[in-house]
């Protein structure tokens, strides 16, 4: 019991510290590739922040089978360095009870990762697509540029000649109202100031010493002007401020549970069902039809020009309901195909944190190397070959030249048998220490006389 916390004490840090670091680089990553989307866009940090904690599930996802690779790499490969695993074969403990105490963990470890997957994934990705859409339809803060017409605001054009930028003061402020379709305004003030309500959805002009011109749309002839010493305009400015979309929106199959997919599956298997039965009688009657109208009977019967037009009908429309339910059940299976895909890379994905213990445990003992370098490099070659077979299993799957269960699993399969022999491989290997050296060590003669004290 004491040998097992000793692994396993050697591998929490080496755990934690990739998985932190992996975490954070994808994290950079995705900083760089969304930060056009996000700057400019006057967020809060509150709404940054909690964009980053969405997309941190289906970081977690991929970096937790990585990181255990990394922690077995560079845990046994310390041990082996500092030769403590030779002292456990020496003392008889074999490779595979050396490597249990991990391989449980990892068990556990796949456990907990395949109920993020189903209860905390699913719902992460949901949001973390719905806030990128609202962050995507938000606009930049209003700007007005001295001299030139700014549309930003719907349906109002702001003109000002000058603006003051220590008081943010406006003056010279010409602007068109378009928001009444029966009547347009041309509102005109000396000076004035633009701001946000507190709420960010309203957008507020307070004018001074100025004229409303309002004319009719419908009447050229109707015509007013009021003067005014203070006016407020109030102006929509929901474009300008981040409001989140409320929940309930249709979720994608990255945003369901495995038991939500499949009932999902179940509905389309009916569909599926229904499809071909559709396309049995309407193949069928497409038959029937061909027959009859090639049999001699029906040329006698039928020799008028209305009956064969009727019968042509008949099987132009048979026709039309096979190709039909053929591009039916086509878009079925695919559908069907796309969500057995998610289904299965939940489970597969936890799979991998087992299959990683079984070739990182060996290869740490041969390569008796404990550092990040080593680990990190070894590590990154087993993933992508892990990631190519995925992605490729992936894309064969949902185009139907591959079964969903393969395609997913077929990573796992490979790297299984690999590492099942890869440590079938180092526990048949024998240890033998060599005590020649010891020889040299000892003196010629105290060699001697003790040669000649055992002959006497």
């Amino acid at each position: 019991m004491i040998l097992f916390r000793y692994i396993l004490k050697n591998h929490i840090g080496p755990f934690i510290f990739s998985l932190v670091t992996l975490i954070f680089m994808l994290l950079f990553n995705f900083l760089t590739k969304f930060a056009d989307r996000l700057v400019g866009k006057g967020l809060g940090t509150w709404v940054i922040t909690k964009l980053i904690v969405y997309n941190l599930a289906w970081m977690v996802v991929l970096v937790v089978p990585m990181s255990v690779l990394v922690a077995t790499l560079m845990a046994y490969g310390n041990m082996s360095n500092n030769n403590e695993i030779s002292i456990m074969k020496a003392s008889g403990i074999s490779i595979y009870k050396m490597i249990l105490p991990p391989f449980l963990v990892s068990i556990l470890i796949g456990y907990l990762l395949i109920e993020f997957n189903n209860k905390i994934y699913p719902d992460a990705n949901h949001e973390a697509r719905i806030m990128m859409q609202d962050i995507s339809n938000k606009k930049p803060t209003l700007s007005l540029v001295p001299g030139l017409f700014s549309q930003e605001v719907a349906n109002y054009a702001i003109l000002v000649k000058k603006i003051d930028e220590n008081s943010n003061l406006l003056e010279d402020v010409t602007i068109y109202d378009y928001s009444n379709p029966s009547t347009m305004n041309v509102i005109t003030a000396k000076t004035g100031r633009i701001y946000f309500s507190g709420d960010q959805r309203k957008l507020i002009m307070d004018l001074n010493t100025g004229e409303i011109h309002e004319t009719s749309s419908n009447d050229n002839k109707v015509y007013r002007r009021l003067n005014f010493v203070k006016h407020r305009i109030l102006m929509d400015a929901s474009q300008f401020s981040f409001q989140q979309s409320a929940p309930g929106e249709q979720r994608g199959d990255r945003e369901l549970s495995a038991q939500d997919m499949l009932v999902i599956v179940d509905s389309l298997e009916r569909i599926r069902n229904n499809f071909l039965n559709r396309l049995q009688n309407a193949s069928n009657d497409f038959f029937d039809i061909k027959n009859y109208k090639s049999s001699g009977i029906a040329q006698s019967i039928h020799n008028d020009e209305l009956a064969s037009m009727r019968v042509n009908e008949r099987i132009t429309s048979a026709k039309n309901v096979i190709l039909s339910n053929v591009d039916n059940l086509k878009f079925n299976k695919e559908e069907i195909n796309k969500y057995w895909v998610e289904i299965h890379k939940k489970y597969s994905l936890p799979a991998a944190c087992v299959i990683f213990i079984l070739i990182g445990a060996p290869l740490g003992m041969m390569t008796r190397k404990g550092g990040i370098g080593v680990a990190a490099g070894i590590s990154i070659i087993f993933f992508l070959i892990y990631w190519a077979f995925l992605i490729g299993g992936e894309k064969l799957s949902d185009r139907g030249l591959l079964s969903p269960f393969l395609g997913m699993w077929s990573a796992n399969i490979v790297l299984g048998i690999f590492g099942i022999i890869l440590t079938v491989k180092t526990a048949r290997e024998t240890i033998t220490l060599d005590f020649t050296f010891l020889q040299k060590l000892i003196p010629k003669n105290w060699r001697t006389q003790k040669d000649e004290a055992e002959n006497n």
